[in-house]
C-alpha cells in the first residue's frame, strides 16, 4: 500500500476517486438510503463523511446502509482523502523547492541575466542592479553551475545549469529575451566560452563580460565586437591611489548606485548636433548633473573631458555624474540662442 501511494499519479488518484464515488452511490442506493443519495445531498454528504467532519445532518437509517458506510465509505474515503491532501502538499512543496534549486523555467522578458557565482561579490552585484537610484526597473535572473540554492529568494529568479553552454539548461533563464547579460566567472576560459555562447543565442542583448586577463578580453572583442569586455583594474587603482590618495574610494563611489553621486550614461537622440558646452551647461544648471565624457557612435574610445566646442551628434553616448539616473525626456529639453537673439527648443 505504501508503494502504491508513492507511485500514485494524478490519473490514478482521479480513477480511484471516481470509483469510490460511483461505488458509494451504487451500494447506498441498493441499501435503500434514498435521502443520502438524493442529488442535492449525495456529494455534500460524501465529502463531509470522507473527510471525518461528520456534521450528522444525514446518516444511514437501514442496517445494510450502516454496513456499507462502516465497511466502504469511511475506510476508503479516509484513504483517498489523505492521499489527495498529501499529494497536493507534495506538489506545492516540489514547486517551491524546484524554484529554490533553480530547476524551474523562467518566463521573463527584458530582464538581466547574471551568469556565474562569486559569493559575496555576486550578491553585491545584484544589490547594485536592484538599487532604486538606477532608475531602471529590471528583474534579475542568477544563472550558476554551483550546487547552491537561490541566495535571494523573493528578490531574484534563480537557475542552476549543467553547463553555461548547455542549450536546454540555459533556456530556463530565458536568455534569448534578456535585455542585459552579465558574465562574471572566476575562470577566464569559462567566461570566454560563455560569452561566445551568449553572442550566438542572444545576439540582441547587451552583454558584458569580466576578465582578469585583459588579453583574453581582447581576443573575445576581436570575434564579438558588440560584447563589452570589462578588465580588472585592481593594479591601476593601486597605482593611482598611491600617487593621488583617495582615488580608489572616489572610483568606488562613482560606481556605487546605492550611495552618493554615481556615473550614468544616456544616448543623444536629437536630430540637430549640439556643442558640448550647451549640453554641459544644461546638465549642470537645470539637472544638477555633470557631463564628463562622450563616446562617438561606432567608436570604442571615450573622450573624457572633451572641449566645449566639440559637437555632439545623434547616436553619441554621453556620460554624466548625478545623484540618480535622469529621465531621458529631461536630458535634452534645451533652449539655445540663435543668431538674431531668438531661441529654439530642441526636441527630446
Amino acid at each position: 500500500m505504501a508503494s502504491l501511494f508513492v507511485r500514485a499519479n494524478i490519473t490514478t488518484i482521479l480513477i480511484g476517486v471516481l470509483g469510490y464515488v460511483v461505488g458509494s452511490y451504487v451500494l447506498l442506493s441498493a441499501a435503500g438510503e434514498s435521502e443520502i443519495v438524493a442529488p442535492a445531498n449525495f456529494i455534500y454528504w460524501l465529502v463531509v463523511t470522507a473527510s471525518t467532519v461528520g456534521y450528522g445532518d444525514f446518516s444511514p437509517v437501514t442496517p445494510t446502509g450502516k454496513v456499507v458506510v462502516a465497511a466502504w465509505v469511511i475506510p476508503f474515503g479516509l484513504s483517498l482523502f489523505a492521499m489527495v491532501i498529501a499529494k497536493a502538499g507534495f506538489a506545492i512543496s516540489e514547486f517551491v523547492h524546484r524554484g529554490k534549486r533553480g530547476l524551474r523555467m523562467t518566463n521573463l522578458v527584458n530582464h538581466t541575466v547574471i551568469i556565474g557565482w562569486n559569493g559575496t561579490r555576486t550578491l553585491r552585484l545584484i544589490e547594485l542592479l536592484l538599487s532604486k537610484t538606477n532608475g531602471t526597473t529590471t528583474e534579475v535572473v542568477l544563472c550558476v553551475e554551483a550546487d547552491i540554492e537561490n541566495p535571494m529568494p523573493g528578490k531574484i529568479d534563480f537557475v542552476r545549469v549543467e553547463s553555461f553552454s548547455h542549450i536546454e539548461s540555459m533556456q530556463r533563464a530565458a536568455l534569448a529575451d534578456a535585455a542585459r547579460i552579465i558574465i562574471d566567472n572566476p575562470l577566464d576560459d569559462v567566461t570566454l566560452t560563455t560569452a561566445l555562447f551568449c553572442d550566438k543565442h542572444s545576439p540582441n542583448s547587451h552583454t558584458t563580460a569580466y576578465f582578469q586577463d585583459e588579453n583574453v578580453g581582447e581576443l573575445l572583442r576581436a570575434h564579438c565586437p558588440k560584447i563589452e569586455c570589462i578588465p580588472s583594474v585592481a593594479v591601476e587603482l593601486l597605482a593611482k591611489s598611491s600617487l593621488d590618495p583617495g582615488s580608489a574610494r572616489l572610483h568606488r563611489q562613482l560606481l556605487d548606485s546605492t550611495y552618493g553621486m554615481t556615473q550614468y550614461s544616456v544616448e543623444y537622440r536629437g536630430e540637430q548636433p549640439l556643442p558640448f558646452s550647451a549640453l554641459f551647461e544644461h546638465f549642470k544648471k537645470n539637472l544638477s548633473a555633470t557631463l564628463i565624457a562622450v563616446r562617438r557612435q561606432g567608436v570604442v574610445k571615450i573622450d573624457v573631458n572633451p572641449a566645449l566646442t566639440d559637437q555632439v551628434s545623434k547616436g553619441d553616448m554621453l556620460y554624466y555624474i548625478s545623484a540618480k539616473r535622469l529621465e531621458e525626456r529631461h536630458c535634452f529639453d534645451i533652449r539655445i540662442n540663435e543668431g538674431d537673439g531668438a531661441s529654439t527648443c530642441l526636441p527630446s
